[in-house]
């Protein structure tokens, strides 16, 4: 006798794959023609059919459904999509471009990192009631960083190989991907702060040692009280345990995986161990296994995976021998973490909490208020002040005010602000200062992120349509040869039919090394040193790096 099984695992699936399929149809127009990308969509996917809609998506009826069981599914959720993502950004930068962009890079990541998460207190401040300058400071961390996903796109995607040149697509990518994972510094000051501050009853909610009790604030769950000690403790703690244990550990750790994994595929692959898919799925592989690690021993694991990403490909190797497979598995793994991310985030948004002028004083004109002066106040102002001291990667202020309103904020704040409710006290067990500050965060910090996804989700096609209009050509240098692998495929953006076989295109993104001259021509011989022709063995190396040049 046939049953019928509408489990919660059969009802995601179902969701998530006609979701795919209805997309994929009419994916070129949605990404090539309409620039809407993949993350607007799936939000709104994730509205229409969660909780608040259409109820099929409801992670608080998932597995046991035990009672706020979301939260741990969406820090999980956070985590995997970041850290896979944030490993792939990083390889497919060119060769040690961290290093030859040092100074872009620390200006990137200390001052205007500084000056984007006082502007955002600031904001929070004038719009949010209730909430004392350390909260804001708390929840300001949580959107400080610029969304290390939706930022690829905006870097990588159609519009940007049309319109965008390519040393500022490069250092919007790079400084997405580290200071996502540079925001700990952050967010772990004001909870800090707080949590030594000189206030009665300072440490009645807390057991066991200093050095326990301390540690409880780097872990993912335990509930924190106050700790008293002042600035002073408040600071040494937050020098040792944030910066030493948990961002310089992290980076050594990256390091070691990601250059380890480097020498390990080269040795693999002289001695042909190694298949396509094994190999390209390496990136995917680290980013896992660096959530599991770091996650265990509560270090900084999106800052790690991006350290990982970078070491993999320090020589270029790893990206060029990427281009010659031609790599489709990391875009796929891209995409369909996406996918399944932003539909979730879609389900979880607490429409509920957005309204609540009698508890937390919020209301919908307020929270579109806070978004506007976010949008405007917290990147903007930080990148018109610095950009002339980078003339690298940001020529002028078109490209400086380019680079300052493309700053979304994403995934990366989930996981901030689900991080971060880790580190207090549950709803009403804290003094009033936390508690405000607990009530608050949740709906303030996924109330910018749904506004960030939908303003920056239209701003592109707005200014595609805008510069089609004034007639702005696209940027027709740095051509290079792609292979045209069935006569159905669509043409890519900013690019033309060459012959039967392969498409030219311009101005695109990876680029395994900054001059060709620096390719390591002596360890592709070895590589290929079963291969008799030496001439074929240049030539190989030669396409294979520059992708033959037009």
């Amino acid at each position: 006798m046939p049953n019928l099984d509408v489990s919660e695992l059969n009802t995601v699936l179902a969701v998530l794959g006609a979701f795919i399929l209805l997309y994929g149809i009419i994916s070129v127009l949605v990404k090539s023609r309409w620039f809407l990308g993949e993350a607007l969509p799936a939000v709104v996917i994730g509205i229409i059919l969660g909780p608040i809609a259409a109820k099929f998506l409801d992670s608080s009826r998932w597995g046991s459904a035990a009672e706020g069981q979301t939260s741990d599914i969406t820090l999980g959720m956070a985590r995997v999509v970041i850290g896979v993502q944030l490993v792939i950004a990083g390889f497919q930068l060119p060769a040690k471009y961290n290093l030859h962009r040092w100074k872009e890079m620390a200006l990137c990541l200390l001052p205007i990192m500084t000056i984007m998460w006082l502007c955002t207190t600031l904001c929070l401040l004038a719009s949010v009631p209730n909430i004392t300058l350390l909260a804001a400071l708390v929840i300001g961390s949580c959107v400080t960083c610029t969304d290390p996903i939706l930022s690829q796109a905006i870097a990588k995607g159609p519009f940007a190989d049309k319109f965008v040149p390519r040393h500022l697509r490069e250092i919007i990518s790079s400084e997405a991907g580290a200071n996502d994972g540079f925001g700990f510094p952050f967010l772990m000051l004001a909870v800090y702060l707080i949590r030594h501050a000189d206030v009665p009853g300072a440490g009645v909610h807390s057991t066991g040692t200093v050095r326990e009790r301390a540690a409880q604030l780097v872990t993912r769950a335990g509930d924190v009280g106050r700790l008293g000690g002042g600035v002073g403790v408040a600071l040494k703690n937050w020098f040792v345990e944030t910066w030493l244990y948990i961002v310089l550990m992290s980076v050594v750790i990256g390091a070691i995986v990601g250059y380890g994994s480097c020498l390990a595929l080269k040795f693999a692959l002289r001695r042909k161990w190694v298949d396509s898919e094994s190999y390209l799925l390496y990136p995917t592989a680290i980013g896992l296994w660096l959530v599991g690690i770091c996650g265990m021993l509560g270090t900084d694991d999106l800052l790690a995976c991006f350290v990982a990403g970078n070491a993999m490909n320090w020589d270029g190797e790893y990206l060029a021998e990427t281009l010659e497979r031609h790599d489709e598995v990391n875009s796929c793994m891209d995409v369909l973490l996406n996918f399944g991310g932003f539909m979730y985030i879609g389900t979880i948004i607490p429409w509920s909490e957005f309204h609540q002028p009698e508890t937390t004083g919020l209301t919908y004109g307020r929270l579109i208020g806070l978004g506007v002066l976010v949008l405007l106040f917290r990147r903007i102002p930080a990148i018109f002040m610095s950009y002339k001291f980078m003339p690298k990667v940001v020529k002028d202020w078109k490209e400086a005010m380019f680079m300052g309103y493309f700053g979304p904020i994403g995934i990366g704040a989930v996981f901030y602000v689900e991080h971060t409710r880790h580190l207090f006290p549950e709803l009403g067990e804290g003094d009033a200062e936390e508690t405000n500050l607990v009530r608050v965060m949740i709906p303030v910090v996924y109330w910018l992120v749904l506004f960030s996804i939908v303003v920056h989700g239209l701003s592109i096609p707005s200014l595609n349509m805008i510069y089609n209009y004034y007639g702005v050509k696209p940027i027709v240098e740095d051509a290079v040869e792609l292979p045209r692998k069935s006569m159905r495929a669509p043409t890519p953006v900013n690019a033309a039919v060459g012959d039967r076989d392969t498409f030219i295109a311009y101005n695109r993104f990876s680029r395994p090394v900054f001059d060709n001259a620096d390719l390591p021509v002596a360890n592709d011989k070895q590589m290929y040193a079963s291969d008799s022709d030496e001439n074929f063995q240049k030539t190989r190396v030669g396409k294979r790096y520059s992708r033959a040049m037009v």
